[in-house]
């Protein structure tokens, strides 16, 4: 309705221009007839109220003027008088060229005001839009979601909804008073890649494109001038929510430095204040462990207390040491050590704690020393099998072995139980991923695996999931392997 209106408008608008215009004529043609100016005079003073009328008025309404104008002149002003006849060819020619004149005047005189209003609207707009991205400029960014984020756009250029296509996430947001065409438009924008207008519906779709490639679509409803702002607007709408994704993105990632950095301050602080009382009591079971005066019974007891709180020492060592290797780079001391030495006494410590599973070491190979930080190594085995024996089935074995396989040393330890799912395989070394079984297990921090691999490429190695080994099809297998040193790889090749 709203455009048909428009168009009865601008009809009344002219037929009120081309009354005034015919009015004017009629005026100019009493005062010209009175005082008997002559064909030329009148001819002028009709040209001069023709520019006032295109001034004014639009082409239609001035063409109709010029045509009033030339039937005065021909019937008051040639010979014979009060008749449309022309006695003269020289009367034929002057009221032919002065309907020529005064149309081509009408003309350019309409088209230069025409321009000049369309000029005035562009910079008036290009103010607008101006302001506009200066207000987004300087708005809070809260994390608002995205259906938020487009409010500020209603109500600007006449817009009453704004709906936003994301291709990212396969979703439409909208804000404002919006139906179900410009959705449906906006959706259908993107998937053929195509802007589309409705003059009727006052509907403005943009493709948002980057690289050449369509991301998104944007619809506005109601737009004003939709072939000279509807395009800007979509890139402020873009620009707008690309900065907040941003920011939101930022603001999360500085939220989880602070709350590690936190988490790891605090952990350290707890086992550093569990070091002073586990040494009172190692030196306490000392003491009575000397003492004379107890019994068989009571010297293995204290040997259970002295044995489980150097476990507990150890386990707050590893702690700190596992905080600091999460949030510093490792620097390993490096020297030559014998694997099957460092991983024998690994499964030593965990055979008492593995919670009813059993836990078995073969060494496979001949020599398997290698260059690494004895610590390290203890600390990186231990993490994969506190997680063998964490996620396998009660009862079940955790296998360690050590073969030699071309210039490396691997460790594989092999558990039971469930095969890590293969949409869990690519991000299990991630930092704090912990995986569906994980969290159903148990609570975690989701850093031994991510620590484990931080150890092996310190150390020169690699880690990873053996899924070509036959073990790995009824429950999971890792696989550590450590470079031999240079001096065994040419004993072994000398021997070959």
């Amino acid at each position: 309705m709203r455009p048909k209106m428009q168009g009865f408008r601008r009809i009344w608008q002219s037929i009120q221009w081309c009354a005034l215009g015919a009015v004017s004529v009629l005026l100019v043609t009493g005062i010209a007839f009175r005082l008997h100016f002559n064909f030329l005079t009148v001819s002028f003073c009709y040209l001069v109220v023709l520019v006032m009328q295109s001034l004014t008025g639009d082409f239609a309404s001035s063409a109709l003027v010029s045509v009033v104008a030339v039937g005065c002149l021909d019937y008051f002003f040639t010979d014979p008088l009060f008749s449309f006849e022309v006695s003269s060819p020289l009367y034929v020619a002057g009221l032919g060229s002065f309907l020529i004149t005064g149309l081509v005047i009408t003309r350019l005189v309409t088209k230069a005001r025409v321009g000049a209003e369309l000029s005035r609207i562009h910079r008036l707009r290009l103010q607008q839009l101006y302001e506009f991205a200066q207000q987004l400029l300087t708005l809070e960014l809260n994390g608002k979601g995205e259906a938020q984020l487009l409010e500020p756009f209603c109500g600007v250029f006449g817009i009453t909804a704004v709906c936003f296509f994301d291709a990212a996430d396969a979703e439409v947001y909208v804000a404002g008073n919006a139906g179900e065409e410009l959705e449906k438009r906006t959706g259908r924008a993107f998937l053929h890649e195509k802007d589309y207008d409705s003059d009727d519906q006052r509907l403005a779709v943009r493709c948002i494109r980057v690289g050449g490639r369509a991301i998104g679509a944007i619809g506005f409803q109601g737009v004003e001038d939709p072939d000279l702002i509807a395009g800007p607007l979509a890139s402020l709408a873009a620009a707008h929510l690309e900065r907040t994704r941003s920011f939101a993105h930022a603001s999360r990632a500085a939220a989880a430095v602070q709350t590690e950095s936190y988490r790891t301050v605090i952990l350290d602080a707890l086992a550093h204040e569990f070091k002073t009382p586990l040494s009172t009591i190692l030196t306490a079971a000392g003491a009575l462990r000397e003492a004379a005066s107890l019994g068989p019974q009571h010297h293995e007891m204290t040997e259970i207390v002295e044995s489980e709180a150097a476990r507990l020492s150890r386990l707050t060592s590893r702690l700190i040491r596992t905080a600091r290797l999460e949030r510093e780079e490792i620097r390993p001391w490096i020297e030559l050590i014998d694997v099957s030495g460092v991983v024998a006494e690994t499964v030593d410590q965990y055979a008492r704690l593995s919670g009813g599973r059993r836990i078995t070491f073969a060494k496979e190979c001949g020599s398997s020393e290698v260059m690494a930080d004895p610590e390290l190594l203890r600390l990186a085995v231990s993490q994969l099998l506190d997680n063998a024996c964490k996620y396998s089935s009660p009862g079940s074995t955790v296998s360690l072995s050590i073969v030699r396989e071309h210039d490396e040393i691997v460790i594989r330890v092999q558990s039971s139980g469930n095969p890590i799912p293969a949409s869990e395989r690519g991000r299990i070394f991630e930092r704090f991923y912990r995986g569906a079984d994980g969290r159903r297990v148990g609570p975690g921090s989701g850093l031994g695996l991510f620590v484990a691999r931080k150890i092996a490429l310190a150390l020169g190695g690699s880690i990873e999931l053996d899924g070509d080994n036959p073990g790995a099809a009824n429950g999971t297998v890792f696989r550590l392997a450590l470079p031999v040193p240079e001096r065994e790889r040419d004993h072994v090749a000398a021997a070959v």
